[in-house]
């Protein structure tokens, strides 16, 4: 069924079938109450098998590098990756009904040296948002910019260096998708992340968001790299692109 498609339609495709499946999980815990204890778990092994399965059916030749799944050194010679996140969010995802979590599908092209497709689902809110039909938000930036935080661990670079920059007030939210999808949605105007993530946190929300205008990078400005031998990614800046001069001036007075 996914084979006949072109890769952003194959990623928004994917993500939106790995949370269906997920929220139909979701419902049955909630009837079962037993099965409450071990829905995060189940939730990351589900999608993360579903997705693997689709990719080798869609494009067999490519390889993937999955959050949930073992990392193969042969990815760094290949022409294609995925880069998925199955269950982006899984503490949220596990405390319904939070709708702050996500799907991340996203391919890597040696050719282009960077990203090429991507999607995010939403999938509690029944929105999916892929390079292939990504639009700006319409609106203009409201005169104190949204700020998106983690509900538990605010970073003291967003609430004490980037908040009094740009005269911002803080949105606390979920995983690092819903965050980013928020500001392509124009629901906050500044995600910003300096805890520590992975390439599958932001593969997915980066390409969705750069299709959608918006500026990305690191919090230093330098470019996002991604399937490098040590996927580690530690930090991250997604945002409209009239407030990214301001934003990365605090920061590297900071």
């Amino acid at each position: 069924m996914t084979g006949g498609l072109d890769d952003h339609r194959l990623a928004a495709e994917l993500a939106r079938r790995a949370g269906e499946a997920l929220l139909e999980l979701r419902a049955e815990a909630e009837r079962d109450p037993g099965r409450r204890w071990t829905l995060r778990d189940d939730g990351d092994l589900l999608a993360h098998r579903l997705l693997m399965d689709a990719l080798r059916q869609a494009r067999p030749g490519d390889a993937v590098l999955s959050e949930e799944g073992r990392d193969h050194p042969a990815r760094l010679t290949a022409e294609r990756v995925w880069i998925v996140d199955p269950l982006d969010g899984t503490r949220e995802y596990g405390d319904p009904p939070r709708d702050d979590w996500a799907v991340h599908v996203a391919l890597w092209s040696a050719t282009a040296g960077d990203l090429v497709a991507g999607a995010v689902a939403l999938p509690a809110r029944g929105v999916v948002l892929s390079t292939a039909e990504a639009s700006a938000p319409l609106r203009q930036a409201p005169p104190a910019p949204r700020l998106l935080v983690s509900r538990s661990r605010p970073h003291p670079l967003v609430t004490h260096v980037i908040a009094p920059a740009v005269d911002g007030v803080l949105v606390p939210m979920g995983s690092a998708g819903a965050k980013a999808m928020a500001v392509v949605l124009g629901e906050a105007e500044v995600y910003a992340h300096a805890g520590g993530q992975y390439e599958w946190d932001s593969a997915a929300p980066v390409a969705v968001a750069r299709a959608a205008g918006l500026h990305a990078s690191r919090l230093d400005g330098s470019p996002l790299v991604y399937n490098r031998e040590d996927p580690y990614l530690p930090d991250l800046l997604i945002c409209r692109p009239e407030l990214a001069d301001r934003v990365l001036a605090a920061l590297a007075a900071a």
